[in-house]
């Protein structure tokens, strides 16, 4: 296909189709003559991902490169260039305070971090703060916390595991994660409203659906 091809099929303009080639984030097409450059499916899949890693991994070009350039070894380690690619969504500079609580469930859950990960130090960061609040009461139940977070990961490798390019791996791992921490998020507080109306609504009180159909 030609590069107005490549546009319409991917939804991205031809000025940033050409950015994105200047800066090595897309390998060029097959040249089919002086001027011209045909394209294929695997340069779809490179823009998707080079879209998502921008957009909404919102990673600087030289760390995207550094992604690309691991996938577009013979052995790509995804591991490796999903850790990169993911270490945008977590923006986090805490203190000392709750590292030590981190490392203890890393190693009392078993779980396989690398110690720079931006994620260790998040949730050290918001364990100080659970702790300069006086919220010890959820922090009891963090092993209850890291139970369901535990299964969120494996439901999310389940998903990877239906694609088997590199790059499709990677693209939805960025927007799994991204959009899939604030699908969790939204999923939490209709539980937490379904809970609370179990535990607190008060007999003979109707249900905000009931409310509505009375309206």
């Amino acid at each position: 296909m030609r590069i107005a091809e490549l546009s319409r099929r991917s939804g991205i303009p031809v000025p940033t189709i050409k950015y994105y080639l200047r800066e090595g984030l897309l390998p060029p097409g097959e040249l089919s003559s002086r001027n011209q450059a045909s394209y294929d499916e695997g340069h779809i899949r490179r823009l998707r991902l080079v879209r998502a890693l921008l957009e909404i991994g919102r990673l600087p070009i030289a760390t995207i490169k550094s992604v690309l350039s691991e996938l577009d070894t013979p052995e790509p380690n995804l591991h490796h260039a999903m850790g990169r690619a993911l270490r945008g969504s977590i923006a986090s500079e805490p203190g000392p305070e709750g590292d030590r609580e981190v490392e203890t469930l890393i190693e009392r859950r078993g779980w396989s971090v690398s110690p720079e990960a931006p994620a260790r130090r998040a949730v050290a960061d918001v364990i100080a703060a659970m702790h300069q609040l006086g919220w010890d009461s959820m922090l009891a139940q963090i092993d209850g916390y890291a139970e369901i977070a535990d299964r969120a990961a494996r439901l999310d490798m389940e998903v990877l595991a239906r694609h088997s390019e590199p790059d499709e791996i990677v693209y939805s791992a960025v927007v799994g994660t991204i959009l899939g921490d604030a699908l969790i998020a939204g999923l939490r507080r209709l539980a937490q409203e379904n809970a609370s109306a179990q535990m607190y609504r008060r007999d003979g009180e109707p249900t905000p659906a009931a409310t509505r159909e009375c309206r």
